[in-house]
């Protein structure tokens, strides 16, 4: 597998972080935003990562 596993599990971390921050004061409006970014990147980097796995598995990664 040539491509970098950790850094997609980290960047699926990341996303759940953005979905488990807290806002509030000025920063309070940017919540919904800031939720659709951290689901939409857990599901990207997930669906990458299954991707690059079946990959490896068919023996063409």
């Amino acid at each position: 597998m040539n491509s970098f596993p950790l850094l997609y599990l980290s960047c699926i971390l990341a996303g759940f972080a953005l979905i488990r921050v807290p806002l509030s004061g000025f920063m309070e409006p940017l919540e919904p935003l800031v939720l659709i970014v951290g689901v939409l990147t857990i599901l990207l980097f997930s669906c990458v990562l299954i991707y690059k796995g079946i990959l490896c598995l068919v023996g063409k990664g």
